[in-house]
């Protein structure tokens, strides 16, 4: 996928609560305002995104100004690739990021599109977070095995990788298997009208970039949206 780390892991949060939210696609004033309506206090909050920070809003250039803040971390979606493989001039070769909401990064500078590359390719696949319960991993789109541990293991490949950014089989056939080795897995990439859960795998992408739906904020010590 890229020369990003696959896993990057935070330490338990003491301070305050830690939160995470689904697909934001270029809406961070909304994003903004469903922070401010739970009381996020960023001294001591942390917020943790699924991906798919890019494309279709318009305000996807504001990222590079999001992943500047200290209480806010991402991990690589769909949208996030196809965003800087174009920027680099290497699209994929089957996906057309313009249809898909790309548009924005022509109106970049180079220098803004060089350094949006540099910011999203350095995003790690998965992010973990420690809990007072126990660890909760983050992937964007779905999780291939049934055991948390295999990310970490040689086995894991880049198919692998790319069913982590654009799989849906998972919530398509729901599939209630729990994943061992994980307190909870949290995906975004499938909009839904409400939050929605199989064993412990939590879809949380409720539309926050669409003007009739919202952002789901989950709470990662309680898993309480």
């Amino acid at each position: 996928m890229s020369a990003s780390p696959r896993v990057q892991r935070f330490s338990l949060n003491t301070a305050g609560r830690d939160f995470a939210v689904g697909d934001v696609h270029g809406h961070f004033s909304r994003l903004e305002s469903a922070l401010a309506a739970i009381g996020f206090a960023p001294e001591r909050d942390r917020l943790f995104a699924v991906g798919d920070l890019v494309d279709r809003g318009p305000e996807s250039a504001e990222v590079l100004a999001w992943l500047e803040r200290p209480w806010f971390h991402a991990i690589c979606g769909n949208h996030e690739l196809m965003t800087w493989r174009r920027a680099v001039k290497h699209p994929l070769p089957d996906v057309d990021h313009l249809a898909h909401g790309g548009a924005w990064l022509d109106a970049c500078d180079r220098d803004t599109q060089a350094r949006i590359a540099t910011c999203l390719q350095a995003l790690p696949l998965a992010i973990e977070v420690e809990t007072p319960d126990g660890l909760v991993g983050l992937v964007h789109a779905d999780f291939p095995y049934d055991d948390w541990q295999a990310i970490h293991e040689d086995r894991f490949s880049s198919e692998d990788e790319e069913d982590c950014l654009w799989s849906i089989e998972r919530y398509r056939m729901r599939y209630a298997q729990p994943v061992r080795n994980i307190r909870a897995v949290v995906h975004g990439h499938m909009t839904l009208r409400k939050p929605a859960q199989l064993g412990n795998v939590h879809y949380i992408d409720t539309g926050g970039w669409r003007a009739e739906g919202k952002f789901t904020l989950l709470d990662l010590h309680t898993l309480k949206a």
